[in-house]
């Protein structure tokens, strides 16, 4: 079952402290647009269907999670909302950006190279294999896309690069290089460098899949964090007490659609359709070993 909900949100306004360089997102206006909508999504693989009519919003300062089993659909939903894929049916916008719609036909038409750069200002993406320029700095890294692509101006950049790696907890790391990192390290600079660009919504695939245990609880923490300061966040995650503890909302897909939605603690601890229930109850199998 898909649903959607109407969003009468506000818009987030970023303010770094100087005392702490910490990021904190405020509410700035009341806006009537989610920061981004996807609707009637669908996508096929050859003769695969596997996104089939999905309709999603995310309103600002909103965290949602999107939780299944592998193949159901997850990551390629993520993949379609951040233009890694093209889908065949549905549209797609970011705030007042239209970025793909139906024609007449109904096939999906995308709006072309302006929209799509403008639509690549409005979210970051972390990935879970981290996905960091080998032979740059950690600094470098940071600063290399707001620089080559937002062409702002270097002294701020870097201003802003130390203060993200500072919340990150990687204060005295900017000269390192990645492989002198830990996985959970990298994942933290690869988060810097999403949030240095500045997005209204960030992107996360399975962000702790590639990191054993410990590592894992580094990354959840900064996530939380920036939860706790009411960025915006889509979450593909198997993490699902952290899902439940972070998140607003869940989503449960299988199958490519949809299956239930809802808070987070009401999905995870008191799911209404029988397929969550036999996903989760795995899960929780899982953890009492």
């Amino acid at each position: 079952m898909s649903n959607t909900q109407k969003s009468a949100s506000s818009n987030v306004e970023m303010k770094v402290s100087s005392e702490s360089g910490k990021a904190t997102y405020t509410n700035k206006k009341v806006e009537t647009m989610p920061v981004i909508s996807m609707q009637h999504i669908k996508k096929s693989f050859s003769d695969t269907e596997v996104l089939k009519d999905i309709s999603l919003e995310v309103n600002h300062g909103e965290v949602v999670s999107i939780i299944g089993p592998s193949g159901s659909g997850k990551s390629t939903l993520l993949r379609c909302a951040t233009l890694l894929e093209t889908f065949e049916a549905g549209s797609l916008s970011y705030g007042d950006l239209f970025v793909a719609q139906n024609d007449a036909s109904g096939k999906a038409v995308y709006a072309g190279k302006d929209a799509n750069k403008q639509a690549r200002q409005r979210f970051g993406l972390v990935f879970q294999n981290f996905n960091l320029f080998p032979h740059y700095s950690v600094l470098r890294n940071v600063m290399d896309a707001p620089l080559s692509v937002q062409k702002r101006d270097k002294a701020e950049v870097e201003k802003r690069a130390r203060e993200l790696l500072c919340q990150m907890g990687l204060e005295g790391k900017e000269n390192n290089y990645p492989c002198e990192l830990s996985g959970g390290q990298q994942q933290r600079v690869a988060i810097a460098r999403a949030l240095c660009m500045d997005p209204e919504v960030l992107f996360f695939d399975e962000p702790t899949s590639a990191l054993d245990p410990e590592l894992t609880q580094e990354v959840l923490k900064v996530i939380r964090s920036l939860a706790d300061q009411h960025m915006t966040m889509v979450i593909v995650t198997h993490e699902m007490a952290f899902a439940r503890d972070v998140s607003d909302r869940i989503i449960f897909m299988d199958g490519g659609v949809i299956v239930e939605q809802g808070p987070a603690k009401e999905v995870i601890n008191n799911p209404q359709h029988n397929r969550t229930k036999t996903f989760l109850s795995r899960y929780q199998e899982g953890a009492a070993d």
